[in-house]
C-alpha cells in the first residue's frame, strides 16, 4: 500500500496533469470575455439609434442629424462585426490548438484502453471526445456562453427608460434563465445513457467488421445486422429523448422570448399614452429587451452540444490524470544478462479473474525457453506479463534485476521483441512495419531482421519489394506471409529479449526451419527466447522446457529431462494432437 507522502505526491502529480491541459489558454478566455464586452456593448448601436432617430431627428425635421446618427451607427455595427469575426476565429483557433495538444494524449489511451479489456469502440471514444470539444469551440455555443455574462448591460439599459420596462425584461430573462437550468437537469441523465448505447452500438459494429469473413462464410450476417438494428434503435431512442427535451424547451423559450418582446411593446405604448415615455423609448426598450434574451435563447438551443463537450472535456481530463500517475522512469543501461521471473501472479485486467498464480523461472543471456501445456492454461497470459502488456498482480518480472516498469514504454519496446499468436500489420509498407514506423531507421537494419526471419527473399520477389503497401491490418498478405513479417519485426534492432507466442502456426517447411535458424541467431547473440508452441518442430532450438498448466508452472527444466518424464510428456502430448486437430491456415507459404 502506498504511503500518505506517496499518495499525497500522486494526488498533486494528477492535479498538475488537470491543470496542464488547460495552460495557456486562461488569458485567451479572459481575451474573449473582453472582446465579448465590447461586442454586447456595441450591440446596443441598434436601441440607441432607434431612441435619436424617433426623439431628436423626427422631432427636429433635420436631414443633417438624421445622416450622421445613421453614419454613426454604421460605423458602430462594422466595428461590431469585426469584433464578433474575430472572437469566431479565436475560438476555432482555440479548438485547433487544443486539439493538437490533447489527441496525441487522448490516442495513447487508445492504445492502451484495449489491453486492459475494453473494447476498441470504448477506446476509439477518446478520439471523439477530441473532436466535440474542438467542434464545440467552433460553434455558435461558446458564444452563447461568452454573452450571457453580460445580459445585465441590457436589462439596465431598459431600466433607465423605465423601471416598469426593466422589471418586466429581468422577469422574462429569469424565467428563461430557469429553463436553461431545467434543459441541464432533465438532459443530465438521458446525454449520459445516451453516450453508453452510443458505444454499445459501436462496439457491435466494429465486432460485425472485423468478423466479416466469419459472417459471411457461415451466414449469420443477417443476425448480426439485427443485433447491431437493436442497438441503433436503443440509441435512436434515447437520442430522440434528449433532442426532444432541448427542442421543446428551446421552442418555449423563443414563443417567450416573443411573447416578451411584445409585452414590451405593449407596456411601452400605455406608458407613452400616460406621457411616461417617448415613442424612441419604446422601439429602444425592444430591441434591447431582444438582445437581453437572445444568448439564452440561444443556449437553450444548442445546449445538447454544450452538455456532450462538457461531457467530453471532463473524460478528456480523466485521461490526462491517468497518463499523470506514472512518473517518467530514469533511463537504465541496456539489458544482457538475464531474465527473471519471480513469484508472478497475473490478473485478467477486465474481470480481474487469476490466470496465473507463481510463476517463477530465470533465464541467462543466450538460453532459450520453450512454453507448453494445454489451451486455457496460462501461456498466453505468461506472454503477456513478459512483454509488460499486462501488469503483474504479485510478484515481477525482471531484466538483469530491473522490473519492466522501470523503463518507459519507448525504451523498454527496443529491448523486446513479441510476436503475438494472432499477427496483425498496420497500415503501411513492409518496411515501415518491420522497422516498427522508426523515422530514422536504417536499411540495413531492416533487411538483417528480414534475413534473421528467412522473409527477404520473399520482399524482394514483390514487385514494390520492401515498399509494398500492405493495407489495414496487413490484409495483402497472406497468414503465413504475415507471420513471417510479424517475426522479421520483432527481430529488428537484435532485442534482448525475444518472445514468441505460436510463432509456426501458419507456417510450412521452410518457414518453420527460417524459424528455428532465427531462435538459433537470438541465442547466439546472446539474447532470450521464450517461444509458446503446440507443435514440437518450434522447439528444435530450445534447451529448456516450461509446462504450464492450470495457470500454474508445474516443470521447468532441460527439454531433455522434461519430455522424457511420462507425466509431463503426455502433456505435451496432448497439446500437440489438440494442435493437430486444427486446421492449418496457408501451410504452404514460401520464401
Amino acid at each position: 500500500m502506498s504511503s500518505g507522502k506517496g499518495a499525497g505526491r500522486s494526488a498533486g502529480s494528477q492535479r498538475r496533469t488537470a491543470r496542464d491541459l488547460t495552460r495557456g489558454f486562461r488569458s485567451i478566455i479572459v481575451f474573449l470575455f473582453s472582446i465579448s464586452g465590447i461586442i454586447n456593448v456595441l450591440a446596443l448601436t441598434g436601441s440607441i439609434y432607434m431612441l435619436q432617430i424617433y426623439d431628436r431627428a423626427l422631432t427636429s425635421g433635420s436631414v443633417p442629424t438624421l445622416l450622421a446618427l445613421s453614419l454613426l451607427a454604421i460605423g458602430l455595427y462594422l466595428f461590431q462585426g469585426v469584433f464578433d469575426i474575430i472572437r469566431s476565429q479565436i475560438l476555432v483557433r482555440v479548438g485547433g490548438r487544443l486539439d493538437r495538444k490533447i489527441a496525441p494524449l487522448a490516442h495513447q489511451v487508445a492504445i492502451d484502453m484495449p489491453r486492459f479489456g475494453f473494447s476498441t469502440a470504448e477506446a476509439l471514444e477518446r478520439g471523439r471526445d477530441v473532436d466535440t470539444v474542438r467542434g464545440f469551440l467552433g460553434s455558435q455555443g461558446p458564444v452563447a456562453l461568452f454573452d450571457l455574462p453580460w445580459m445585465p448591460l441590457y436589462v439596465v439599459f431598459v431600466y433607465m427608460l423605465h423601471p416598469f420596462l426593466g422589471a418586466l425584461t429581468f422577469g422574462g430573462a429569469l424565467v428563461l434563465a430557469l429553463l436553461t437550468v431545467a434543459t441541464e437537469l432533465m438532459t443530465r441523465r438521458h446525454a449520459s445513457d445516451t453516450h453508453k448505447a452510443a458505444i454499445l452500438r459501436n462496439q457491435i459494429a466494429d465486432s460485425n467488421a472485423r468478423n466479416a469473413e466469419v459472417l459471411k462464410a457461415m451466414g449469420f450476417a443477417g443476425r448480426a445486422v439485427e443485433r447491431f438494428t437493436a442497438a441503433n434503435a436503443e440509441h435512436l431512442s434515447l437520442q430522440t429523448r434528449t433532442s426532444d427535451i432541448s427542442g421543446t424547451f428551446g421552442a418555449i423559450s423563443r414563443v417567450l422570448r416573443m411573447l416578451l418582446q411584445s409585452a414590451i411593446l405593449g407596456l411601452g405604448a400605455f406608458l407613452t399614452i400616460q406621457g411616461d415615455l417617448s415613442a424612441g423609448a419604446i422601439i429602444a426598450a425592444s430591441v434591447a429587451s431582444t438582445r437581453a434574451l437572445a444568448p439564452v435563447d440561444l443556449a437553450i438551443g444548442n445546449w445538447k452540444s454544450v452538455v456532450q463537450a462538457r461531457n467530453a472535456w471532463r473524460r478528456l481530463k480523466e485521461t490526462a490524470v491517468a497518463l499523470g500517475k506514472t512518473p517518467e522512469p530514469m533511463e537504465l543501461p541496456a539489458p544482457s544478462r538475464n531474465l527473471k521471473v519471480e513469484k508472478l501472479t497475473i490478473a485478467a485486467p477486465a474481470s480481474g479473474r487469476v490466470l496465473l498464480t507463481d510463476a517463477e523461472f530465470q533465464l541467462e543471456a543466450g538460453q532459450a525457453l520453450g512454453v507448453i501445456g494445454p489451451s486455457g492454461g496460462g501461456k498466453t497470459t505468461l506472454v503477456r506479463a513478459l512483454t509488460g502488456i499486462w501488469p503483474a498482480l504479485r510478484g515481477s518480472v525482471r531484466l538483469d534485476d530491473a522490473e519492466l516498469t522501470q523503463w518507459s514504454d519507448e525504451v523498454l519496446g527496443q529491448h523486446i521483441g513479441y510476436l503475438p499468436q494472432e499477427v496483425a500489420l498496420l497500415d503501411g509498407t513492409i518496411e515501415d512495419n518491420i522497422c516498427r514506423f522508426d523515422p530514422a531507421a536504417d536499411p540495413r537494419a531492416i533487411v538483417e531482421a528480414a534475413r534473421a526471419a528467412g522473409v527477404h527473399e520473399m520482399i524482394v520477389r514483390m514487385p514494390d519489394g520492401y515498399h509494398t503497401q500492405l493495407g489495414a491490418q496487413g490484409m495483402a498478405l497472406s497468414a503465413g506471409q504475415r507471420q513471417r513479417i510479424g517475426l522479421a519485426r520483432a527481430l529488428y534492432g537484435n532485442p534482448f529479449l525475444v518472445v514468441m507466442d505460436e510463432p509456426n502456426s501458419n507456417l510450412d517447411a521452410d518457414g518453420e526451419a527460417a524459424l528455428t535458424e532465427a531462435i538459433k541467431a537470438i541465442r547466439a547473440r546472446g539474447g532470450i527466447a521464450v517461444v509458446v508452441a503446440h507443435r514440437p518442430s518450434a522447439l528444435a532450438a530450445v534447451e529448456l522446457i516450461a509446462v504450464v498448466q492450470n495457470g500454474k508452472i508445474t516443470a521447468v527444466g532441460p527439454k531433455s529431462t522434461i519430455l522424457q518424464s511420462p507425466a509431463q510428456a503426455a502433456v505435451a502430448n496432448a497439446d500437440t494432437a489438440t494442435q493437430k486437430a486444427r486446421p492449418r491456415v496457408n501451410a504452404r507459404v514460401r520464401a
